[in-house]
């Protein structure tokens, strides 16, 4: 090889790559529990923290296995020991939300009021039991002041207004397209806790729906290191699929 030539340089990290990276941070230090991700990126993000700095996670087949990063059988996981991790607190969810308020309130039942939705969703599912027994994050793919609300229309997944007495309950944080969420507030209420980078606080702000807790200086959501970048293209989601769930 002639001198100076080396490598084609890595292009940066895109927009879906730092939700990727804010998913998978959710994750950290959780030692020995279930992840449970619902959605492309979160799914991306669960395999990446396990393949880096969470290698204890239990992933699943999304029904009765254990499996390991290649989706190779690890063990069975019935009903019974499911439940048991689910209200124990030994198992991390991340979901979806139609809407979600300040508080962490989330709802995928319906939209509009209960009685005459104007909207049918999913119905509340396991989100009640899943925000009152173990830790809860969630993934918000499209931004918007239609899903961050002042007021959900009705409570599926349980925020830190409601949760008084329960034991497992927290939600570690809120991922969007535009930034990552938590509640580490006095009154827990909503705050901005990082930026991905391309973002403005004032984007932030226009597109949530109630009032945001902004610090004075918001950091950007961290890059991703070359092997997790690698990790991400080459081997979790080469076909590139984190790119049609998250617009550039």
């Amino acid at each position: 090889m002639s001198a100076g030539v080396g490598r084609a340089p890595i292009p940066p990290p895109t927009r879906s790559e730092y939700c990727v990276i804010g998913c998978a941070e959710a994750w950290r230090d959780n030692g020995e529990v279930l992840a449970s991700p619902m959605g492309v990126v979160p799914s991306i993000g669960a395999r990446l923290a396990k393949r880096t700095f969470s290698p204890d996670l239990l992933l699943t087949d999304g029904e009765a296995l254990l499996v390991g990063l290649d989706g190779t059988v690890e063990g069975w996981l019935p009903y019974r020991r499911h439940l048991t991790m689910v209200t124990g607190g030994r198992r991390h969810v991340m979901m979806g939300a139609s809407q979600i308020d300040r508080f962490g309130n989330q709802n995928i039942s319906c939209i509009g009021d209960w009685a005459r939705p104007v909207r049918q969703l999913l119905g509340v599912r396991g989100a009640p039991v899943n925000t009152l027994n173990n830790p809860v994050s969630y993934w918000v793919p499209r931004h918007s002041a239609r899903v961050f609300v002042e007021q959900v229309d009705m409570v599926s997944g349980v925020g830190y207004d409601n949760a008084a007495g329960a034991r497992f309950h927290r939600i570690p944080r809120v991922v969007s397209d535009l930034g990552v969420f938590d509640f580490e507030t006095p009154g827990r209420a909503m705050r901005l806790a990082s930026l991905h980078p391309g973002v403005t606080v004032e984007e932030v702000v226009e597109a949530t729906g109630f009032d945001l807790v902004v610090g004075d200086d918001v950091p950007y959501t961290r890059e991703p290191s070359g092997t997790e970048l690698r990790l991400i293209r080459e081997v979790i989601d080469p076909a590139g699929a984190r790119d049609r769930e998250v617009r550039s």
